[in-house]
């Protein structure tokens, strides 16, 4: 993910101050050169931190809202430091994906669709165990899980438990493979999400964990981050209502798949289990849609858990927007 250098933060915090500023202005008070500032100013744009309008001697730059942090700076402060947004569902009324961004990740998509096309079904079957086993890997250590890439190979392939790992550790891994077999099976369910589907979901994920199923009754608090998800179960069985209508209305596959990651996670409608089964469905939409699924094998697990509390947090999504995008492009290069 792009990271600002020093120079690039204080013309953000310029602008910050002093929404709108012209180039010239700009030049003055970070006192380098004008080259030097115009390239900075055009990377800010492609990040879609701030937007230019007017031409010539009217040109000036503006802040976009809610499009920038400065990550270090902002987890440099404790939870209890942190202000934080209560729950909204205005994110529900914002575009995800720009037809640019949707184009782009569009094109990507017709190398995973080309190769696929070109496999037989033994060929497209084992790529696909190689995806269960690194997905269901990787998604169990985004949760504290210690089995290893090799320890999970031997257990889907082999049932054999790594020595020295609590039982409920292989479970939550054999259960990842339940669950991702199950929407490879039944790819066509999700072409239109409901609850049913979502609820088999976390089911089939979190069998024999000591999970109650179903819309959870209770609430339920996060590690590191103050934000609370409503704890009334009619608040709760409304907002999923209302998030799964979002999706189903989204006509972009890629839109619809990120809003289920986030808005399952910030919901957390189950009593555990959320963020995993958010993974998962969002996969579930991608195959549905004939689009390459996610591994997360090369996601750091730390950005993973930022971008979730920036969300949770700020509803500021571009940070795992951008962490989605990476980790579908690692998808393509690296599978089928």
């Amino acid at each position: 993910m792009q990271q600002l250098n020093e120079r690039q933060k204080n013309i953000v915090g310029l602008l910050s101050k002093n929404n709108p500023l012209s180039n010239s202005q700009i030049v003055e008070a970070v006192g380098v050169s004008r080259f030097t500032v115009l390239r900075d100013l055009e990377l800010l744009q492609e990040l879609g931190i701030i937007k230019k309008e007017g031409k010539g001697r009217n040109t000036r730059y503006y802040l976009l809202n809610n499009n920038f942090f400065d990550i270090d700076d902002y987890f440099n402060k404790g939870p209890d430091e942190r202000d934080v947004k209560p729950f909204n569902l205005d994110f529900l009324k914002k575009e995800i994906f720009t037809e640019k961004e949707y184009s782009y990740l569009n094109d990507i998509n017709k190398k995973y669709r080309d190769r696929v096309s070109k496999m037989n079904k033994t060929q497209f079957r084992k790529e696909m165990e190689r995806l269960t086993i690194e997905l269901s890997w990787k998604s169990s250590q985004i949760e504290g899980n210690t089995y290893t890439l090799i320890d999970t190979e031997m257990l889907i392939k082999e049932r054999i438990e790594a020595v020295g790992k609590k039982k409920e550790e292989a479970i939550m891994i054999l259960n990842h493979k339940d669950a991702i077999d199950y929407i490879l099976e039944n790819k066509d369910k999700f072409k239109k999400v409901n609850l049913f589907e979502i609820e088999k979901i976390h089911q089939l994920l979190t069998k024999g964990l000591g999970i109650n199923y179903g819309i959870r009754n209770n609430p339920v608090r996060i590690i590191g981050t103050r934000y609370s998800p409503p704890s009334n179960r009619s608040q709760i069985v409304e907002s999923i209502n209302l998030i799964i209508d979002k999706i189903n209305k989204t006509k972009d596959p890629f839109s619809k798949a990120l809003l289920s990651i986030l808005m399952i996670s910030y919901l957390q409608p189950f009593e555990d289990g959320n963020k995993r089964t958010s993974r998962i469905l969002g996969n579930a939409i991608l195959l549905a849609n004939d689009i390459c699924p996610l591994s997360y094998r090369s996601v750091n697990e730390s950005d993973y858990k930022k971008g979730m509390i920036l969300f949770y947090e700020q509803n500021y999504v571009k940070y795992f927007k951008e962490l989605f995008v990476e980790q579908f492009k690692f998808a393509v290069d690296n599978y089928f």
